[in-house]
């Protein structure tokens, strides 16, 4: 982490008629980061995230996102920041372009309403109701509603669930877009493996109120060092061994068969095995 940091959390603490949801986290989000926040249901994320966007008081603990404590944050910080939730606010009678142009009233820098429906893929659709939009189409809306006052900050809490993978893949690269063209940082929370792996330049994984593990999705938990699978066929036999070393078992099949190794294939943990073996011991 730099110094450049959106969120900055220390020893953060929360609980529920006694019970900690959140117990002792700290946790950094560099300025333009992809964070994508994992954990089984009950974790804790939910209430760690409506912490840093001011809607839930902690019991303990430091917080500064965007350089002020969101306990005691001015409306001035909530117009920095854009909040993407699951069960959006409802307005079915209105069409897209008159959504959007109503919440930007509510920013004194605000994008431009066309500009904010292009971005998102919706100009379309500009004079549809919302109500007729499809699921993808709606999220889409969502996420031009979260964006349209510049925010430098954005929480997005589970986007694309219910999504089919050509919507979800559409998203991503919308998402993805944000960070590239405008510096904005998102905090992502998800239950999909492959969303994170694909979006975030960071994951951290809560368990039981706290951070059980965070790095790069491709080095996560000694991913990338872990014991590889070399897979291969022998005649009409599969044959693997499992091994720190798969270049030495590649070289040597490779001697052993004269040439290209039938069937070969190096595997190793993925993201989900990674995952899953740090939840089961993390609890």
């Amino acid at each position: 982490m730099t110094d450049q940091n959106a969120v900055r959390v220390r020893g953060l603490r929360k609980r529920y008629r006694g019970e900690p949801a959140v117990d002792g986290l700290d946790l950094d989000v560099a300025e333009g980061e992809i964070l994508a926040l994992l954990g089984p249901n009950g974790a804790g994320k939910t209430t760690t995230v409506e912490i840093l966007e001011g809607y839930r008081e902690r019991d303990e603990g430091e917080v500064s996102v965007l350089g002020t404590d969101p306990g005691r944050a001015p409306l001035r910080w909530r117009r920095s920041i854009g909040i993407v939730l699951q069960n959006a606010r409802d307005l079915n009678e209105l069409t897209v372009a008159e959504s959007v142009r109503h919440f930007v009233r509510y920013y004194p820098d605000a994008r431009d309403p066309d500009e904010v429906i292009g971005l998102v893929g919706l100009t379309e659709k500009a004079g549809a109701l919302v109500r007729t939009l499809s699921g993808g189409q709606r999220r889409r809306l969502d996420v031009a509603l979260g964006v349209v006052g510049r925010p430098r900050l954005l929480f997005l809490d589970e986007p694309t669930t219910g999504f089919d993978p050509q919507v979800r893949r559409a998203f991503w690269s919308l998402i993805r877009s944000l960070t590239t063209g405008y510096g904005t940082t998102v905090v992502l929370t998800t239950h999909y493996l492959d969303e994170a792996e694909a979006l975030a330049d960071r994951v951290a994984v809560i368990v039981a109120g706290r951070i059980v593990a965070e790095g790069d999705p491709a080095t996560l938990g000694g991913r990338a060092t872990a014991e590889a699978t070399v897979s291969w066929r022998d005649g009409p036999a599969p044959r693997s061994c499992r091994t720190d070393d798969p270049a030495s078992v590649v070289a040597e099949l490779t001697e052993r068969y004269g040439g290209p190794v039938p069937g070969l294939t190096i595997t190793r943990p993925s993201l989900e095995d990674v995952y899953l073996t740090l939840i089961e011991s993390g609890t």
